[in-house]
């Protein structure tokens, strides 16, 4: 009796692409945004500043949300080359985008609701402690997005040939970058509301201002979240022309035809395939592979022959 060694067969389900330079940008602007975020919340208490207090307390959601994309960069890694996770860890960054883009979604609804509330009952504002303390923010955020930046082009230098069919980006990283940019719009809108609201009196303007940004927000929260569901619901993109183009290599072969097909993200422009064919003149399954080669997005693929006996 023969044995076979297994190991021989078997192939890595880390399907990912190295995150190590966003894990360490997302931490480093977590301790940039808490640090801050102490600092606006202790400046608020002291100056009597209900608008700084506010901002400290809306810069804590985006701590949470960086603490979130962190936490899911430190999971993916540590449990890349578990087993249980049977087509890798791919989607916990995507999962940690989804929840961040919640988070700023409910951001965005926050400040409208105290945006509106502003509007018919405005607060007396300590202009010359509050936009001091509004421009060291919006120097924090624009730190913070450089660094983010810095760190997405640093880990993503090369693209497969198929980077076309999906977002060529880290979701998790782009949730973070969407934060910290939320956070900078925020400081420019306060920024400009408090001083006009100093040389003009026009107290009216920081609400307003509030709603804008919120509207921005939300915009950009709807955005991730529809990137990121299509990957946790196990559906092409819509911009993906991946389906048609497996079809037309396979079936390129002599009566044989694709009878079940199906396709799904593990990972940054990394996908998964199952494919079921028939054809009068079976083939072993790596011959369909093989003409596959070129789709190198294509980082796990299962083949099904099937052999037709009918006309």
């Amino acid at each position: 009796m023969h044995t076979v060694n297994i190991d021989l067969w078997k192939h890595s389900h880390v399907f990912q692409r190295d995150s190590s330079h966003g894990e360490r940008g997302t931490r480093r602007v977590l301790m940039l945004t808490a640090a801050m975020m102490i600092v606006e919340i202790l400046a608020g208490l002291k100056f009597r500043s209900m608008a700084l207090l506010a901002d400290g307390w809306h810069m804590a959601t985006h701590v949470a949300a960086f603490t979130i994309a962190a936490g899911a960069y430190w999971f993916a890694r540590r449990h890349a080359s578990n087993e249980r996770f049977s087509f890798g860890t791919g989607k916990i960054g995507v999962l940690g985008g989804y929840t961040s883009a919640i988070v700023l979604g409910g951001i965005a609804l926050a400040m409208a609701g105290e945006s509106v509330w502003r509007i018919f009952s405005p607060l007396t504002i300590a202009f010359n402690q509050a936009i001091p303390i509004a421009c060291l923010g919006l120097a924090v955020n624009v730190i913070s997005a450089l660094l983010l930046k810095q760190h997405n082009h640093d880990g993503h230098h090369h693209y497969d040939r198929g980077a076309h069919h999906s977002h060529a980006h880290d979701l998790n990283l782009r949730a973070a970058y969407l934060h910290v940019l939320a956070d900078a719009m925020t400081s420019v809108f306060a920024i400009l509301a408090l001083t006009c609201g100093k040389l003009f009196g026009w107290i009216w303007l920081d609400p307003v201002m509030g709603i804008v940004g919120s509207g921005v927000i939300a915009q950009w929260a709807y955005a991730l979240v529809r990137d990121t569901n299509v990957i946790l619901l196990d559906r092409e993109p819509a911009a993906s022309d991946l389906s048609a183009e497996i079809c037309n290599v396979i079936e390129s072969e002599n009566e044989t035809r694709i009878c079940d097909l199906h396709i799904w993200q593990v990972g940054v422009n990394q996908f998964a395939a199952i494919i079921s064919v028939v054809t009068h003149r079976p083939r072993p399954p790596q011959f369909y592979k093989d003409l596959l080669r070129e789709h190198t997005e294509l980082a796990h693929i299962t083949v099904e022959v099937n052999a037709c006996t009918e006309d």
